[in-house]
């Protein structure tokens, strides 16, 4: 995306002097580089700073980025009351609002630069840290249904660049494929440390009745708060993992579930956190961003009467990796061995294919004869992933020249994010149908 904003804070004495309001400079337009650098970042609220009043009281104090991508949430009504995004709109109201921003402490924090400084969350009592949180604005705000692989890995570098400068993230987002951004995000970021949320609304955050302030709030609050070192969406009250969410309602408050995983936080009078839930490394690596997605991939859904040319053409060249939402428990019609046929070919020829339910709640199984006769021409099981987590798995694995086929398709078929709850029999699935004779790739 062609976006810059550029963020300098002068010295201490300048950010205390009378002029200081124009320590910040900001500069939008066209770029070529990545939109954040070391040099970018505001560096009131970079560990790194030496000055002491950019340096957060880390017992009451943490740093929030903001990336906002776009999405209602910020979206304002035109001339002819119609929600348009505007840019460079979200964060001067929110400096106007008491409930995102304490004019007060951030004038006693800052002094003259206060009107440059990061936003502040009034205080919350109850020994919890204030969030301090600076928003970065993508330039051009985009509509979630154009959000597109290039988009995600925009996003991961910019994580990358900030991750040691912020104590955590916020991603504000359009609904229509949040889903697919944060399942997208839980496997490119890979040994992470830190919270990062997603979340979004259905109704702008300017509107007098409005979900996107609560979603909002709840999320800056978390992240500045709780250790979830996931990628999650928060929405209506609840923080689930991002690659077990998906959209379920198009104009309800309540629009994104877990149907498979219950929430790893519950908001209402009091934050309610399951610890056992939350995701967490066994092993402590360094935080890393994988950056490079396979696109050769899709969802294919059986319906009756599905065509064999329809699977042949959905499964040729160039295609690598193909979801297969089945019915049911992981079935497709027995009588169809034509449709077994061409699946055999595809896994022969190395195409990977996951087996997922069209169902919104419970997993495949070999139950039944089709579901295990489809193990039997190489589909393997996905479990209880969603859709949304099946396809970006798919391509985050296939981006792995380093890994053959059947290490790729073992690490399908295991949790590696908390994406999919696999049964303690697990059977060998690395297996291929015999007389494989070639690889796609």
């Amino acid at each position: 995306m062609d976006r810059n904003i550029k963020f300098e804070l002068g010295s201490e004495e300048e950010l205390n002097s009378e002029e200081s309001d124009e320590c910040t400079e900001i500069v939008h337009g066209p770029t070529e580089n990545n939109p954040i650098d070391p040099a970018h970042v505001p560096k009131a609220l970079r560990r790194s700073c030496s000055l002491e009043c950019c340096q957060t009281d880390i017992k009451t104090e943490s740093r929030v980025l903001v990336l906002y991508t776009g999405g209602t949430i910020g979206m304002v009504r035109n001339d002819n009351g119609v929600l348009v995004p505007k840019p460079n709109v979200l964060e001067h109201r929110l400096r106007k609002s008491a409930i995102f921003h304490d004019v007060a402490y951030a004038k006693s924090r800052f002094g003259h630069a206060s009107g440059k400084s990061p936003l502040v969350l009034p205080n919350l009592g109850d020994r919890m840290r204030r969030a301090l949180f600076m928003i970065y604005e993508y330039s051009p705000l985009l509509d979630s249904s154009n959000m597109t692989m290039d988009d995600w890995i925009q996003i991961s570098k910019d994580l990358k660049i900030c991750y040691e400068n912020f104590d955590g993230f916020v991603i504000l987002h359009g609904t229509d494929t949040l889903a697919y951004t944060a399942s997208a995000l839980s496997f490119m970021l890979e040994n992470l440390g830190k919270t990062v949320i997603v979340t979004g609304s259905q109704i702008p955050i300017f509107e007098t009745r409005s979900d996107g302030r609560d979603n909002f709030l709840s999320a800056l609050v978390i992240a500045a708060n709780y250790s979830v070192p996931e990628v999650c969406v928060f929405f209506n009250n609840r923080l689930h993992r991002g690659n077990r969410t998906t959209k379920v309602n198009t104009s309800s408050l309540d629009a994104f579930n877990s149907p498979n995983f219950a929430p790893l936080v519950n908001i209402g009078i009091n934050i309610e956190v399951n610890q056992n839930l939350i995701f967490r490394p066994t092993e402590l690596e360094k935080f890393h961003v994988h950056t490079t997605l396979n696109r050769n991939v899709g969802i294919l859904r059986i319906f009756p009467s599905i065509t064999t040319q329809t699977v042949k053409s959905f499964l040729a060249e160039p295609m690598h990796g193909v979801v297969l939402q089945t019915y049911g428990a992981g079935n497709i019609p027995s009588s169809r061995p034509d449709l077994m046929e061409a699946l055999r070919e595809a896994t022969e020829r190395g195409v990977i294919i996951i087996n997922i339910t069209q169902c919104a709640k419970g997993a495949v199984a070999a139950l039944y004869e089709t579901g295990s006769a489809l193990l039997d021409v190489g589909v393997l099981p996905g479990y209880d992933m969603t859709p949304e987590a099946a396809l970006t798995k798919l391509s985050y694995v296939l981006a792995h020249p380093d890994w053959d086929i059947e290490t790729q398709r073992k690490i399908m078929a295991r949790n590696i994010r908390g994406e999919l709850t696999a049964p303690r029999n697990i059977l060998d699935l690395t297996r291929l149908p015999r007389n494989r004779s070639s690889s796609v790739r």
